[in-house]
């Protein structure tokens, strides 16, 4: 890691675990950075309407909450940097994180990825998945130039990659479920994305990789095959997030993240909180919660402390 940066800690997701992580951290005067996928991802960012958070006297959005949690934590020195992490070595002193353009280090990791996986449900999308059935736009869009490919999904992190895919290739369709997409008003979409609303893929076809797939009209309930290349899914579900540790840590036949209470995985060093660890209770307080005990505890191993520093005012 000559030249590299290392931190005390590295939090992998954004959400209301890893940013209270970050603010704890951060102010125990830890070198924190929060590597999140997106900033309009996550349990929290889809909500509407928040009203039962301590503290707050008004309603509000997921997104404004989840604001006020970045912006606490940069406020304290933390670092927050929109990227994907694709994999880990944690058992490497510091541990490596690997993300798409550069690797982080850090003295510890917290792993805050929240819950809203998937498992493949549409035909075909499990046969096919690295042959033209992919789950991240800005990893493999350079593997499309001028080719026909779609992307599956309402949210603005959908959208988000729809235009980063219309970059590279000949011709984007996003395909939705839904009537209306659920992106911001500020944001607008590329002239050279074609939007398809109310309709849903059955089956992706193919025999090596990716050939065509089945699109069917929710309304009228007709299918269409259409040719295809690449097919990006960015459909959510409550499956923990966890692929990229490929079982570094100990998995729960629930794939959830294996802790004690304190938020310790069964490697030194590495900590978990929120909807990753699959609390029975699975709300923006608990997950707050989750976070702040994690980097208390990060705070002590990095010190080789006997007992946790408590963060008073």
């Amino acid at each position: 890691m000559e030249g590299q940066q290392l931190y005390d800690v590295v939090i992998v997701g954004g959400g209301p675990a890893g940013l209270t992580a970050a603010q704890y951290a951060a102010r125990l005067n830890l070198k924190t950075v929060v590597l999140d996928k997106s900033k309009t991802a996550g349990a929290l960012a889809f909500t509407s309407k928040i009203e039962n958070y301590p503290g707050i006297t008004n309603p509000m959005t997921g997104p404004e909450l989840l604001d006020i949690f970045r912006t606490q934590a940069i406020t304290f020195g933390a670092e927050f940097i929109e990227t994907q992490v694709i994999g880990v070595n944690i058992e490497s002193d510091p541990k490596e994180i690997y993300t798409i353009d550069k690797t982080y280090y850090g003295k510890t990791v917290i792993v805050a990825t929240g819950s809203m996986g998937r498992k493949p449900a549409i035909a075909g999308e499990k046969e096919l998945l690295g042959k033209g059935v992919s789950y991240c736009a800005i990893c493999d869009a350079a593997f499309y130039r001028n080719k026909n490919v779609c992307i599956l999904g309402d949210s603005e992190e959908a959208v988000k990659e729809a235009d980063v895919l219309a970059r590279f290739t000949g011709k984007v369709t996003l395909i939705a479920q839904s009537t209306k997409l659920k992106i911001s008003d500020n944001h607008s979409l590329s002239e050279k994305v074609n939007v398809l609303l109310n309709h849903r893929v059955t089956e992706i076809r193919g025999a090596e990789c990716v050939e065509s797939i089945v699109v069917q009209n929710n309304e009228t309930k007709t299918d269409t095959v259409m040719p295809m290349d690449g097919v990006f899914v960015y459909l959510h579900g409550n499956r923990p997030i966890v692929d990229y540790l490929n079982f570094s840590v100990d998995i729960s036949d629930e794939e959830c993240v294996m802790t004690n209470r304190m938020m310790e995985t069964n490697v030194d060093g590495v900590f978990a909180a929120g909807d990753v660890s699959c609390t029975e209770v699975r709300q923006v307080v608990i997950a707050a919660a989750n976070g702040c005990v994690a980097a208390l505890s990060a705070e002590k191993y990095i010190n080789h402390r006997k007992k946790r520093k408590y963060a008073w005012g």
